[in-house]
C-alpha cells in the first residue's frame, strides 16, 4: 500500500475517532438545552425527545422570579473577576520574577512554593475557617476571594516554564532600550505569554465560576450566595417536584458566561504556543 494512501487512511480513522470524542462530550450539553425546553412531563417520555415539541420558552423567564438567580450571577462574578484579574497578575509577574530574574534561594523557594500542588483543598479548610470566623468575614464573599489574590500555583508553574522558554536575548533588549524589570515584564514578556495566559485563564475562570464547596462553607445568607448554591438549592427543590425544566433552565444560564470566554480566547487557546519570542 503506498504510504500516501495509508497516512490518509490513518488521518480518517484519527479524525472520525476524535468527532465521536467530541460529539460524546457534546452530548449532556445538548440534552441540557433540551431539556430546559420542555414540559416536565416530556422530560421522561421514551424514546427521548431530543426536539421539544412544544418549546416551553417561559423556563427561560421563570427561573428570574423564582430564585434570586440575578444576585448569584452578580456574586460569582464579583468572586471570579476580582480573584481573576489580581490573582492573574501576581501569578504572572512571579512567575517572570522565577523564570528571568536572579535572586537568593530562587530555586529553594520555587519549589516549596510546588509543595503547595500536593495539599489537598479540603484538608486546610477548618484551619481557614477558623482564621476568617475570628476576623469576622463568614458570611461574606472575602473567604472566596482574598486566597486567589495571592496567585494560583498551577497557573505559576505553567507560566514560568513558558517563560523560560522565551529568549534571554528579549531581556537583553529590554535593558539595552532603558526598560526596567516591570517594563520588560509588562511591554515584552507578556505579549508574548498571550497563548499560556489564556489556556490558563479560561481553566482558572471555570475552577472559580464553578466553585462549590467553598461557598457552601462561608455562605449563610441567600443574599450571597453564588450561582452554583442557587442551583443546588433549586435541585433540591424541584428535583423532587420532576421539575428538571427549571433546573436545567438555570444550568444553561450558569455556564454561559464559561463559553463566552472560551469563545473570546479560543484565538489564542488554538493558537501554536511559541517557544522563543525571536523568530528568524
Amino acid at each position: 500500500m503506498n504510504s500516501k494512501i495509508k497516512k490518509t487512511i490513518i488521518d480518517i480513522v484519527v479524525f472520525i475517532l476524535l468527532s465521536l470524542g467530541a460529539v460524546t462530550m457534546l452530548f449532556p450539553f445538548l440534552w441540557m438545552v433540551s431539556t430546559s425546553l420542555k414540559h416536565p412531563n416530556n422530560v421522561h417520555m421514551f424514546p427521548p425527545q431530543w426536539i421539544p415539541n412544544p418549546v416551553i420558552w417561559r423556563n427561560y423567564i421563570d427561573i428570574w422570579t423564582i430564585a434570586p438567580l440575578l444576585s448569584g450571577i452578580k456574586n460569582s462574578a464579583i468572586v471570579t473577576f476580582a480573584t481573576l484579574f489580581i490573582g492573574t497578575f501576581s501569578t504572572s509577574i512571579s512567575a517572570f520574577a522565577f523564570a528571568k530574574m536572579r535572586f537568593p534561594h530562587k530555586q529553594k523557594l520555587f519549589q516549596l512554593i510546588l509543595i503547595m500542588i500536593m495539599i489537598p483543598p479540603v484538608s486546610i479548610i477548618i484551619p481557614q475557617f477558623i482564621g476568617f470566623s475570628r476576623l469576622g468575614l463568614t458570611n461574606s464573599l472575602w473567604p472566596l476571594i482574598l486566597p486567589g489574590l495571592f496567585g494560583n500555583v498551577s497557573m505559576l508553574f505553567f507560566l514560568r516554564q513558558y517563560m523560560i522558554g522565551l529568549s534571554s536575548e528579549l531581556m537583553d533588549s529590554g535593558k539595552i532600550d532603558g526598560c526596567n524589570y516591570f517594563e520588560i515584564y509588562a511591554r515584552i514578556f507578556m505579549p508574548n505569554c498571550k497563548p499560556a495566559l489564556a489556556a490558563n485563564i479560561i481553566m482558572w475562570f471555570m475552577g472559580l465560576w464553578n466553585e462549590f464547596f467553598g461557598s457552601l462553607i462561608y455562605l449563610n445568607s441567600p443574599k450571597k450566595h453564588t450561582i452554583q448554591l442557587v442551583i443546588s438549592t433549586l435541585n433540591s427543590y424541584y428535583a423532587s417536584q420532576t421539575n428538571f425544566p427549571i433546573i436545567m433552565a438555570s444550568s444553561v444560564v450558569a455556564i454561559m458566561p464559561v463559553l463566552i470566554v472560551f469563545i473570546a480566547f479560543q484565538k489564542y487557546f488554538t493558537e501554536s504556543f511559541a517557544l522563543t519570542g525571536i523568530k528568524g
